[in-house]
């Protein structure tokens, strides 16, 4: 790709970015709904681009060349291999920067999410593979891989679903990573709706705790804007910029995170390649994308920096700054090259398991949240539907509006419930598996395995800690 290519798409994201965050500020309805301005800035590129404005053009002759719509060929490639990319980076700084506790500390904090948010990932399997079995396939000749796009798009979001194209692709099913990806911001979008709605709900019927009424939403915090007065520095200079700069430091720690999830990837197909694999009967590791395994590479070195950095190098919210700004990146890239034409050709698919994902994931949130996290569930609870509906931002996002303070310690409880959530779901080994689990061993035995796994987290939440009392959650 040519470099001038590059710098000018990055530069056009940039500028998109800032257009959508000023459409958010001034149109009440983006901000009375929390709706990211990346997001926006997506569906900006998408309308612009090759899916809606480039077809229109092309039917008149002045513009027949104008395929991609105002943008180019050039520029259209670039966008698209950003996804894959990006989403390396923020999987690697999802633990950079913070000491990892011990899991008995993670446990009992955390343990009702883990629970809770392990249920609701699994039962999206469950009932994605269910529908399959029962209808998509039967009926619409569905490819049997569209049983796992639930949780890749819901739990994983546009980060995974976009990484995972070339799996699709090796798979023979390319049209999966568009579909993915139309899940994905149809979760993200109704996510953020039905959470302020559930949230209202929630506030009027006395199920949160800090929340009291509908005024005390903050005007501020609806547009996405920090009052000057409250403005404070969101990192700290752990080195010298006459040494190094910082931000150049934080992102050479996930670029070594990165590069220890590659060697042991390369590692896993390597063993694979002359044990199991020889044969090539069942291939596994080779289908699996590098982010997953970017994720566990940043824990290592976390572990590492915490026994051996006396200096304390790595701060914490100088990586979630460059984790956010790729994250940003990636939806608007992510959204703005969807091929609309796909989902077109599968819309009865697409529909029917949008509808099955959303239906699961507000069900669980109202009936299993309150018997599987017996303290502050709605605070604690809501921060997990989001994130089941396709992005964490979404998910701390609705645990900030109930609880802009921090006092039922939801937030903290997030933070330690990745620990032993984002390894297996969300994008984790799983996420990633499912696809070949399908390819390799068929929909009925990846239903059958899915769904033993989510009885046991439902038990465990139910039976475990259901039955505690609230005093004894931290």
């Amino acid at each position: 790709m040519n470099a001038e290519v590059i710098a000018f798409t990055i530069l056009l994201i940039s500028v998109g970015l800032v257009v959508a965050k000023l459409i958010r500020i001034k149109f009440n309805i983006f901000s009375k709904y929390f709706l990211p301005s990346s997001v926006i800035a997506g569906f900006i590129f998408l309308l612009l681009g090759p899916s809606v404005l480039g077809p229109i053009l092309t039917n008149f002759d002045r513009f027949e060349n104008a395929e991609y719509g105002i943008f180019t060929g050039p520029v259209i490639e670039v966008m698209s291999s950003l996804p894959g990319l990006l989403i390396s980076v923020i999987f690697a700084a999802l633990f950079l920067g913070k000491k990892i506790p011990n899991v008995k500390e993670i446990w009992m904090t955390a343990g009702p999410q883990v629970s809770f948010g392990q249920t609701v990932a699994w039962g999206q399997y469950v009932f994605g593979l269910l529908i399959t079995m029962v209808l998509l396939v039967p009926l619409f000749d569905a490819n049997p891989m569209v049983g796992a796009l639930i949780e890749i798009a819901f739990e994983g979001g546009h980060g995974t679903a976009a990484g995972l194209e070339s799996t699709f692709v090796e798979l023979g099913f390319a049209e999966g990573a568009d579909l993915a990806l139309g899940l994905a911001t149809v979760g993200v979008v109704s996510g953020v709706v039905i959470g302020v709605f559930l949230i209202n709900w929630g506030v009027r019927n006395s199920k949160t705790n800090f929340l009291n009424s509908p005024e005390d939403f903050d005007e501020a915090q609806l547009r996405g804007i920090v009052d000057v007065e409250d403005r404070k520095p969101s990192g700290s200079l752990t080195v010298s910029p006459q040494s190094i700069e910082p931000l150049a430091l934080h992102l050479g720690m996930i670029g070594i995170a990165i590069l220890l999830g590659y060697g042991m990837l390369e590692l896993l197909i390597w063993l694979e390649s002359v044990t199991w694999g020889a044969q090539g009967n069942v291939v596994i590791f080779a289908y699996i994308p590098l982010f997953p395994m970017a994720m566990i590479g940043g824990v290592i070195l976390q572990v590492i920096l915490d026994k051996y950095d006396k200096y304390h190098l790595v701060d914490r919210a100088m990586i979630q700054r460059l984790q956010g700004l790729a994250l940003d990146f990636l939806i608007v890239s992510a959204i703005g090259t969807l091929s609309l034409q796909v989902i077109g050709a599968n819309i009865e698919v697409f529909l029917a398991l949008a509808l099955v994902g959303i239906t699961w994931n507000v069900l669980a949130f109202l009936f299993l949240a309150r018997r599987m996290i017996p303290k502050n569930w709605f605070e604690r609870g809501i921060g997990d539907f989001g994130q089941s509906m396709g992005m964490t931002a979404a998910g701390l996002m609705l645990i900030r509006i109930v609880d802009s303070k921090g006092d039922t310690k939801a937030l903290e409880a997030f933070g330690y419930k990745q620990l032993l959530f984002e390894p297996f779901v969300g994008g984790g080994v799983m996420t990633a598996l499912s696809v070949p689990l399908i390819y390799n061993f068929g929909i009925f035995a990846v239903f059958i395995f899915v769904t033993v796994v989510m009885i046991g987290w439902l038990l465990l939440g139910l039976l475990y800690f259901g039955k505690k009392d609230a005093s004894e959650i931290t």
